[in-house]
């Protein structure tokens, strides 16, 4: 399921200056620094990006479980070790991208899933980079 963004609406948040402590708590209300709007510090090109919610298990060791969100950015160009997401023939997937040599691998964070050289008889279209994912812990 894809979604859209929508920048008409800001939702800004409590940004506390100090870092959060995981020993002793601390009165965090002396260091409010600032508001925090989500789609400033998620999203760096509004019109290329899209959300897109995860259905599988392949890529849990790069911590992306079923059911969680990816901000895609259609306008960044895949480097080796990116997350992507693309359409191979005729299916959405998320994979890692590498590039060797000339050929393209897909691989799996998940040692059940065999890594997949892409070929010139594929239908292969990289339709994003992930730098983010949205999960529930």
């Amino acid at each position: 399921m894809f979604y859209e963004i929508d920048l008409k609406r800001s939702l800004k948040i409590p940004l506390f200056a100090a870092r959060i402590s995981a020993g002793f708590p601390s009165p965090a209300d002396d260091y409010l620094d600032k508001k925090l709007d989500l789609n400033e510090l998620l999203i760096r090109h509004p019109a290329a990006t899209f959300f897109v919610r995860v259905k599988g298990n392949s890529m849990e060791e790069a911590n992306i479980f079923d059911g969680d969100i990816l901000i895609v950015d259609r306008s960044l160009t895949p480097k080796n070790n990116d997350v992507i997401v693309c359409v191979l023939n005729g299916e959405f997937t998320v994979k890692r991208y590498m590039k060797r040599g000339g050929e393209i691998w897909l691989f799996s964070d998940h040692p059940d899933y065999e890594p997949i050289r892409v070929t010139e008889e594929m239908d292969f279209q990289v339709w994003g980079v992930v730098p983010y994912v949205i999960h529930k812990n």
